[in-house]
């Protein structure tokens, strides 16, 4: 998911007893966001996957078994 983080967002992560909170990187967290409960995944090979799927005609769908 996009890791928009508003208001108090972020302490309220700080403070939970949550232990992982997993994000994409198609929206940048800057510094005051960053914590080590907050892991940033990359979308770009995925997405390029993709890509090269649907331009050479293979299956979308073999991707998410």
């Amino acid at each position: 998911t996009h890791p928009i983080f508003s208001g108090s967002a972020v302490s309220k992560i700080a403070a939970s007893l949550i232990k992982e909170v997993v994000v994409t990187d198609t929206v940048p967290v800057d510094g005051e966001n960053k914590l080590d409960k907050i892991t940033v995944l990359p979308i770009a090979p995925l997405l390029g996957e993709a890509i090269h799927r649907i331009h050479t005609g293979m299956s979308v769908g073999a991707m998410f078994e």
